[in-house]
């Protein structure tokens, strides 16, 4: 054995056992300290309070104790600096940083590992990592929510078509129509605030599966590290991933939500609608074409929907085969979740800074919900309510439009008399139903699309976001 391959070999803090060098190729293959160092700050934090703990039971002494907490925090220096040397040879997060402590501050460093092994370790890494980012991502959802009430207060009035099957359907204000998405993200909240309950449990102590033989105190550990609880089953404990797929799943149905909005972007920034504009910081412009203005965010955003969804099927995938406990499988979580969490992030901020940009063309809304005969439903129940039966009222109603559609005017446009040929019902305060305005108006109910309803859910709407 050459003298480089052995000191291969004796570099594993692991390496006891064996008696040749890790191969260059599996070495290189299995390393993921490429990606997985990310998680340097929450290894250090864990590290410490695996330290405290064993202090609190006798294993380390306090001046022990005290040279490895100083050595971590001085690692952590180092790395926030950019000044820390990142070995593949050492393989991950853990052992870069274990291998460094031992050089700083000699055989203490090596005591650290008493009563752990990294399956625990990296369980609680990542679980301390992604609490933090479920934490992100809320404040960056509320701060989308504020821009929508924003938006939703400064347009609480303006006439809006609303559609269903992408038709026009019946008017609503355009601020009840961002309040939808306002809901939309709501859920959103309050899915990844149950997700971190469930994230929120500690599994440091239940080492390699099956605990540990040394008298450790979990709930301790438990509480240094900020978590709700220690977890329960060890062998769950190192090989449980569901926390990261429940991330990944809500970020999913999150971006879900974001992506059926920016389709909303493209249709209305298109000439063919023109209801709304964004400024230019927001687009870009084509390469051949000088007049085109493509609203590339929205597009991104919808297409990333696509990128988080499929690393929501990775970890699915990733997990549905593995026998407990813990297998090295699990290392591919790392690499889909953290682009996950930076997608959804990015997606949220872009966002929360283009949704206050806004631009409404008021009058392309207006004119668009006068072409649809949009108050048609009103009209039906105008007639419902003089006591015709509602089948009833929706055939006249139904007449009616067609009459309209073949004389090319608005039911607004025709004549009291030649309403009435369709019901003897029909009064002259007809019309009061048939305008917009007095549509929208007319829908003043708990969820209702009329302008003093807006305000209204507003004003709830910033009060539920003050008291988060």
């Amino acid at each position: 054995m050459s003298d480089s391959e052995d000191q291969n070999k004796t570099s594993k803090l692991w390496g006891g056992r064996f008696s040749e060098a890790t191969n260059e190729f599996v070495q290189r293959f299995s390393a993921s300290v490429s990606f997985d160092q990310r998680l340097y700050k929450y290894d250090i934090e864990g590290s410490i309070a695996h330290a405290k703990m064993l202090a609190k039971i006798g294993v380390l002494n306090s001046e022990e104790l005290q040279k490895i907490e100083s050595g971590l925090e001085s690692i952590l220096s180092e790395i926030t600096e950019g000044e820390f040397y990142w070995s593949i040879e050492l393989e991950d997060v853990h052992m870069n940083i274990e291998t460094a402590l031992i050089a700083k501050i000699g055989d203490i460093g090596k005591k650290l590992h008493t009563g752990r092994s990294r399956n625990d370790q990296v369980a609680t890494d990542i679980r301390l990592f992604v609490r933090d980012e479920i934490d992100s991502i809320c404040k960056l959802i509320k701060k989308v929510q504020k821009a929508f009430v924003n938006l939703a207060e400064r347009e609480a009035a303006t006439i809006f078509p609303g559609s269903t099957h992408l038709q026009p359907a019946q008017p609503v204000s355009f601020g009840h129509h961002m309040l939808a998405w306002f809901e939309m993200l709501d859920r959103d909240y309050e899915r990844f605030q149950d997700c971190r309950k469930r994230v929120n449990k500690s599994p440091l102590g239940a080492a390699a599966l099956a605990g540990t033989t040394f008298p450790i105190d979990r709930e301790y550990t438990a509480k240094l590290l900020g978590f709700d609880a220690p977890t329960n089953n060890s062998l769950d404990s190192v090989s449980d991933r569901d926390f990261a797929i429940e991330l990944a799943a809500t970020g999913s149905l999150l971006m879900t939500h974001l992506s059926r909005f920016s389709e909303e972007l493209v249709l209305w920034t298109s000439a063919q609608f023109n209801y709304i504009e964004l400024p230019d910081r927001f687009c870009t412009g084509s390469s051949i074409m000088p007049q085109k203005k493509n609203p590339d965010v929205p597009e991104l955003v919808r297409g990333k929907t696509g990128r988080v969804v499929g690393h929501l099927n990775s970890l699915l995938n990733l997990m549905k085969s593995q026998p407990l406990a813990y297998n090295k499988d699990n290392q591919e979580d790392k690499e889909p979740l953290f682009d996950l969490v930076d997608t959804v992030k990015d997606c949220l901020f872009a966002y929360s800074e283009m949704i206050p940009a806004i631009i409404c063309n008021k009058e392309a809304m207006l004119a668009a919900t006068q072409k649809g005969f949009a108050t048609a439903t009103d009209l039906a129940d105008y007639l419902v309510k003089k006591g015709l039966p509602f089948r009833d009222a929706h055939e006249v109603v139904g007449k009616s439009v067609s009459f309209a559609i073949k004389q090319r005017v608005g039911l607004a446009e025709l004549s009291l008399e030649k309403l009435q040929e369709f019901s003897k019902l029909i009064e002259a305060d007809v019309f009061d139903v048939l305008t917009l305005e007095g549509s929208i108006n007319a829908r003043d109910h708990l969820g209702g699309t009329a302008p003093a309803q807006v305000k209204t859910a507003i004003m709830n709407a910033r009060t539920l976001l003050s008291s988060r």
